[in-house]
């Protein structure tokens, strides 16, 4: 089989998991190119990116230009002679990048598209109730996540799975999906296909704070999807009232139960063996929890941090 040279684009560990895919196939990773270390944590120490930590302990050849569009940069980009270019979790590119190599520039997204197009779509797969979900490769355009689709896999979501499970399984399965995509391209084996015209594409718009608070006036099933498919990031929240503190409560994982209950969505029961939160019909009970300011825990450790459990209500 024809080896074809590879620049790749990429930042998180599920970008990472396709590089050393392509590392580890017959084809031959040319230039990587990822985000310029940022300080974290409370040090502000400077942090390398997955993708940067693997490329340079395999010695590949690194790029994080600050601008993608900087000249110099394109022209070391352009000296690579590239076949194709490979993008997986990593910011829109201009025309004049993805345009570059001889056969073209192909995503990795983790969704079955035209459906969960935009930056969370594993997220939104399970909050959705999907009992399926997949991975596609598909050629870049200037729409985003619109090109057409070059191979495309299936992949089942069980009913109690989370994002973090999720993620982990398509990171897997993406990246064999990726070299698969590399070796039909190769063999020109691989017929691209436009994306099928769908009147009301279901959405992965980005996650902002905002769109992580539970509300419990809902259906208790609907309530469960939300907590799965917010955990373990960006999690799930409510807010509890404590005596006259209100506290964030992140909810990573729960159980819950349908019944015809008279109590108001968003009463709470609470004891030393009770968390019990009403909703539209019935209650949901979390099992992992994280209130402001203490660590992540179960919920029996959690509820032997009270003394009382008077004046506490969700706010």
């Amino acid at each position: 089989m024809k080896s074809l040279k590879v620049v790749f684009f990429g930042t998180p560990d599920f970008a990472k998991e396709s590089l050393a895919a392509i590392h580890q196939s017959n084809h031959q990773v040319v230039g990587v190119v990822t985000v310029a270390d940022k300080p974290s944590g409370r040090g502000q120490k400077l942090t390398e990116s997955p993708v940067k930590k693997y490329a340079e302990e395999n010695n590949l050849t690194v790029f994080q230009p600050e601008k993608l569009r900087n000249p110099e940069f394109l022209e070391q980009i352009r000296n690579l002679d590239a076949d194709v270019f490979v993008v997986v979790a990593f910011r829109m590119m201009p025309k004049i990048l993805f345009e570059m190599p001889k056969i073209g520039t192909f995503n990795l997204h983790a969704s079955l598209l035209p459906d969960y197009r935009g930056a969370a779509p594993i997220n939104f797969a399970i909050i959705n109730g999907e009992e399926k979900t997949g991975a596609t490769t598909f050629f870049i355009n200037e729409k985003i996540d619109e090109g057409n689709i070059l191979l495309q896999e299936e992949l089942p979501i069980s009913s109690n799975e989370n994002a973090g499970s999720l993620h982990d399984r398509l990171m897997e399965m993406g990246a064999k999906l990726v070299v698969k995509t590399l070796d039909g391209l190769a063999e020109n084996s691989i017929t691209e296909q436009p994306q099928p015209q769908v009147a009301n594409p279901k959405n992965a718009f980005k996650i902002f704070k905002e769109d992580t608070r539970i509300n419990w006036n809902q259906e208790t099933q609907k309530i469960h999807n939300f907590v799965r498919g917010m955990s373990p990031y960006p999690c799930a929240f409510t807010s509890l009232k404590i005596s006259d503190e209100v506290k964030g409560l992140k909810i990573y994982a729960g159980n819950f139960e349908i019944s015809e209950n008279k109590k108001e969505a968003g009463t709470l029961e609470i004891g030393k063996n009770v968390f019990k939160i009403y909703t539209k019909d019935g209650f949901y009970c979390p099992t992992e929890v994280q209130l402001e300011g203490k660590k992540r825990m179960n919920v029996k450790d959690f509820l032997n941090g009270f003394h009382s459990f008077e004046n506490i209500e969700i706010a």
